[in-house]
């Protein structure tokens, strides 16, 4: 069998398991969350081994340390892992769920409800947690998954599959529900998106390049974010003290994902004293600064940005600084370089906070919090199948609801259309 037969026999059979998977109560999707949860915590070293050899070849290879920091797996992230699936355990079953009924002048009954979108194919890079997630949200809302994982993580993706596939057989469900794809290179992919037979919606999750890729050669509509080219604005009348612990936070706590702060924006009034000890911070941290001209009148030390840096999304220690005149510049700023996926402002101006809300037109926007909150867990979602900048069908952190579309169920005595 070639890699095509391969590949088309795996999404076939996760098509066929996703029609079995419908008749299956909620009761029995959580029985399947619970022995999955307990498959990974005692098979927690094996899962670390597994991944072992995946990071040691990506060493060799001379991948980045962002690069690396997404893809290693210790006991920490794995028991993350396990709180995840018991969070999604804990969330309601959207399907069935009734969104709307109406009842008609001529006495028909029409009734909306959520049901699931069907087979999901997830096409992402480095991060093996992905593997674990999409499957747990994809099953719990009532949908098959193809998982097109990237090599590098080819090793650790094998083991979870599998232990998602034990924890299946052993709760009744369809093993089928979940197939990993990993033959036919980056040949695969492409001929993934051709299948819209039976594929209904593809996810990738990765960088700029991969979801180019993924949007210029799919048949399957796709939901997606370019980049997190994320935000935060300290305005003229921030609180000094929240500031500096914010904006520390959204660079650095974790500064290879898409919800960390790429860009400081600081309004001209406060630049004084809110950008010297915002630069000592910053130092000892070793974030590299990239400022404006006005940036540089207060902080000569740092380097210089160019018209590049308001587009980068940097995913490391480096931020871009600008010194903006007002919070309107600020918005036209963000809406004009940003993603359209995190951005924050630091005000104690309620006027100025609910302005900057509004017409921001990021997908999640804060008012004296980290960008870094914007994620499914965070957010109550017990986890997340990626963060869309897309407008539809879903925005922001996709969670259970997000993978479920609707039906209308129409109940009548006999009428006929005149």
């Amino acid at each position: 069998m070639d890699w095509k037969e391969q590949v088309l026999q795996n999404v076939k059979l996760t098509r066929e398991s996703f029609l079995k998977l419908l008749k299956f109560t909620e009761k029995e999707k959580n029985c399947f969350l619970e022995n999955l949860h307990q498959k990974i915590i005692q098979n927690k070293q094996e899962i670390i081994k597994e991944n072992e050899k995946d990071v040691k070849i990506c060493l060799k290879k001379n991948y980045t340390n962002a690069f690396i920091d997404r893809l290693k797996l210790d006991e920490k992230r794995i028991d993350k892992i396990a709180k995840t699936i018991k969070d999604v355990l804990s969330l309601p079953d959207p399907v069935g769920k009734k969104i709307n009924e109406i009842v008609r002048p001529n006495g028909l009954k029409i009734v909306k409800i959520r049901v699931p979108i069907g087979v999901i194919g997830i096409i992402y890079e480095s991060r093996p947690d992905v593997t674990v997630e999409a499957s747990i949200l994809c099953i719990k809302s009532g949908n098959g998954v193809i998982l097109r994982g990237g090599k590098e993580a080819k090793n650790t993706n094998i083991k979870l599959v599998n232990l998602i596939k034990d924890a299946l057989k052993q709760s009744g469900l369809p093993e089928n529900i979940v197939n990993l794809i990993t033959v036919g290179g980056r040949k695969s992919v492409k001929y993934l998106l051709q299948l819209y037979q039976y594929i209904d919606l593809i996810i990738p999750r990765g960088g700029y390049s991969l979801i180019k890729t993924v949007v210029e050669n799919s048949y399957i509509p796709v939901i997606k974010h370019y980049a997190g080219v994320c935000h935060t604005y300290v305005d003229k009348d921030a609180n000094l003290q929240i500031a500096w612990k914010v904006v520390l936070n959204a660079k650095v706590q974790r500064p290879a994902t898409c919800n960390a702060t790429e860009t400081l924006l600081v309004h001209k009034d406060i630049a004084k004293d809110f950008l010297p000890q915002m630069a000592e911070l910053f130092k000892q941290y070793n974030v590299e600064m990239r400022g404006c001209e006005e940036t540089l009148k207060i902080l000569p030390d740092i380097k210089r940005a160019d018209e590049n840096d308001w587009y980068t999304e940097y995913l490391d220690l480096i931020i871009s600084i600008k010194i903006v005149n007002s919070l309107e510049e600020a918005i036209e700023h963000i809406n004009k370089y940003g993603t359209h996926h995190s951005d924050a402002i630091i005000t104690e101006n309620k006027g100025s906070a609910e302005k900057f809300l509004k017409n921001v037109d990021s997908a999640a926007v804060y008012h004296n919090a980290s960008t870094r909150f914007t994620d499914g867990g965070e957010f109550g979602l017990g986890a997340e199948i990626g963060i869309s900048t897309d407008k539809i069908h879903a925005r922001g952190p996709m969670g259970l609801e997000e993978l479920t579309t609707y039906k209308y169920l129409i109940y009548g005595n006999g009428q006929i259309r005149e």
